[in-house]
């Protein structure tokens, strides 16, 4: 339970705590995601194998959660902060691999790559709320493949 074969995984976010961490991996999470840094997810994600990123918004965050184990760091939100901000981070922390959130969209996410980030969290920008109600899947595929495509081009670069 929990994967798509190799076309994607099925992961857990907005994961608090260790109990809520071991709830989802049980229910068939492939990764967990938190908004904070909840050092202790760490553990808990490890234990059954799974990666986990841990939420920061100041470099001592950010730090600390790579110092506790997380596999990525995620940036929350981004979108006050932006492509400058994770360039900034980097500079004297190369070594976190970062992941924005908030503020990810077609017109930023070459600039958040060029920046370093490891990966985009992309939400509403993807799957609006328009999209689920109307189930219009045409348009999130359409969406979904112009971000494949920016991203594709700026990893070209």
């Amino acid at each position: 339970a929990g994967g798509l074969g190799e076309r994607g995984l099925i992961g857990a976010g907005t994961v608090l705590t260790s109990d809520a961490c071991r709830a989802v991996i049980a229910a068939g999470a492939q990764y967990i995601v938190s908004p904070i840094p909840r050092l202790e997810l760490v553990a808990s994600a490890h234990a059954a194998d799974k990666p986990v990123m841990l939420g920061a918004y100041t470099p001592t965050e950010a730090q600390l959660a790579h110092e506790a184990g997380a596999d990525f760091i995620k940036i929350f939100p981004a979108d006050k902060l932006g492509p400058s901000y994770i360039k900034a981070l980097r500079a004297p922390l190369p070594h976190l691999r970062i992941v924005p959130t908030g503020g990810v969209d077609l017109t930023t996410a070459a600039e958040f790559l060029k920046a370093g980030c490891a990966a985009l969290g992309v939400g509403s920008s993807l799957v609006s709320a328009e999209i689920l109600r109307t189930s219009n899947w045409p348009e999130l595929t359409r969406l979904a493949k112009a971000f494949v495509d920016v991203v594709s081009a700026a990893r070209r670069k």
